[in-house]
């Protein structure tokens, strides 16, 4: 909003102090961003910035570690980058194989959480619902929780369950962490929700499955969109559920990436953690696409 020419000396500089606090603010959550991008490309196997790279001398970068995230784990990582060399890496790298399965998890803990997270909140919008703080309390625990309890709990239940050391029991214990974004982004949608179209659908003689996707799914299907990609990524970054969970040939990025720090501190963790930072920049635009998009089918938005 621009500042008003009526504006008092007094509005005026509370309207420039705001946005250098929000500057200040926004510097110190994205400065450790800034620190990480840059040294993931140091040609040196050191967490700091060296002096060829501080003087932008062009020796003192290098795209070494990226590769490397290639070559960890191949059986022949120095041969001729053919067919067979990317058929090695597709099938031996360590780093590769850790994304694959943070991948396969996170896409059917996302559809796992989806599912369950809509018909949820679908359920807790109705004012006839019964004990709705309570319910919604309880659903969106794990996020509230700390995470170590929320693991320490599912451990000992997947332990006597046979869940445990199982990739199903992965899947189920990221759908878990994943439900709670999940019911607050459909919820938050389904708050504008005009309920007078379902109720002309009834009259017009439609059913209450036909009402449901011909209507209500195609206006809350931005919400149901953002809340599952929230889903893939605390499925995607989560690592110390996997700690319990997982069994110990079961890796994921994250967990690479902890193991990494616990046996050989390497600059290729940083490389990881950019790609990551990019993917999730991604992500949140697309979430940010969709919240607008939805706003406009609600009319919420004058635009």
């Amino acid at each position: 909003m621009a500042l008003a020419t009526y504006a008092s000396p007094t509005e005026k500089a509370w309207y420039y102090a705001y946005r250098v606090i929000c500057a200040l603010i926004f510097v110190f959550l994205i400065s450790p961003i800034l620190i990480v991008m840059p040294l993931s490309f140091n040609a040196e196997p050191y967490f700091t910035f060296t002096r060829e790279m501080l003087t932008l001398d062009p020796a003192g970068y290098s795209t070494r570690w990226y590769d490397l995230l290639l070559t960890f784990g191949m059986e022949a990582p120095d041969g001729p980058r053919d067919g067979s060399w990317w058929a090695d890496a597709w099938a031996n790298a360590a780093w590769i194989n850790a994304a694959k399965n943070s991948v396969i998890i996170g896409f059917f803990s996302t559809i796992l959480a989806t599912v369950l997270g809509t018909v949820a909140a679908l359920g807790l919008s109705r004012p006839e619902m019964p004990f709705r703080r309570i319910i919604m309390a309880i659903l969106i625990s794990p996020m509230i929780v700390p995470l170590i309890i929320t693991a320490t709990g599912l451990f000992f239940f997947y332990s006597w369950s046979g869940l445990a050391n199982s990739y199903v029991g992965v899947v189920f214990a990221h759908a878990t962490l994943g439900i709670p974004f999940v019911i607050i982004t459909v919820t938050a949608t389904l708050i504008g929700f005009d309920h007078s179209l379902t109720r002309a659908a009834a009259n017009l003689g439609a059913s209450p499955t036909t009402t449901f996707f011909k209507i209500t799914m195609p206006l809350i299907l931005p919400g149901v969109i953002s809340g599952a990609l929230f889903a893939f990524v605390t499925s995607f970054d989560e690592v110390v559920v996997v700690l319990f969970i997982a069994a110990h040939d079961q890796q994921t990025i994250p967990r690479q990436m902890w193991n990494g720090i616990r046996e050989q501190i390497s600059p290729a963790i940083l490389s990881v953690a950019t790609i990551l930072v990019i993917i999730s920049i991604c992500l949140l635009t697309t979430v940010e696409i969709l919240r607008r998009r939805s706003e406009k089918l609600r009319g919420l938005s004058p635009t």
